[in-house]
């Protein structure tokens, strides 16, 4: 099966503006990748990486300008609803993670996103298409449904986990131990709590 990871190379990661310059963001992102792809091949899959625009990675990359949606749902359509996808922003991802990822029997198997998106999903069957704004996970349970699919959801808090935000980057601090984890200590952030919440800061 097919398995593409998708990643922006050419604006990546806005919300990280606050407090990271926009070289800063794609350094980071292609820190966040590489997490990923190790992932990858660590759990024995071979990953194509799709980017807007040209990313230093270990595995084969595209350049594709296209929108996430007319992305996937053409990938999709190629391969007859027989897809992978996994998101670039998954720093604390496993090989472990990956295989439960793979292990359900079914034909279309998501991966929920904290914030109610969706990190990650393998598609085996050929009415499946994406729609990855607002609340993704919702509209893409309700997508298999009507497709007449059988659904399997991944509880994992290592899949759930995406980085979007300032907020976000203590648990790259407190759980990574990767190219992103070290990218941040390097740039200089450090953990901090702060009235019994912990924190990112840069010293």
């Amino acid at each position: 099966m097919r398995l593409v990871v998708p990643v922006s190379g050419s604006d990546p990661k806005t919300r990280l503006s606050p407090v990271l310059t926009p070289d800063e963001r794609r350094e980071f992102t292609e820190a966040m990748l590489a997490d990923v792809v190790t992932a990858l091949d660590a759990a024995g899959h071979s990953p194509e990486v799709v980017a807007t625009a040209p990313v230093a990675c270990d595995a084969p990359v595209t350049v594709d300008e296209r929108g996430l949606d007319p992305l996937v749902n053409d990938l999709l359509a190629e391969a007859d609803g027989q897809l992978a996808v996994v998101m670039a922003d998954l720093p604390l991802l496993t090989p472990a993670a990956v295989e439960t990822l793979f292990e359900p029997d079914a034909d279309v198997v998501l991966a929920p996103g904290l914030g109610g998106g969706t990190n990650a999903f393998v598609s085996r069957h050929p009415e499946f298409r994406v729609d990855y704004h607002g609340a993704s996970i919702r509209d893409h349970r309700q997508i298999v449904r009507e497709a007449g699919a059988t659904l399997a959801d991944i509880d994992s808090r290592l899949l759930a986990t995406d980085i979007d935000e300032p907020g976000d980057l203590s648990e790259v601090l407190l759980h990574g131990d990767g190219a992103a984890a070290d990218w941040l200590r390097d740039a200089g952030f450090e953990l901090v709590v702060d009235d019994g919440r912990v924190a990112a800061q840069r010293t």
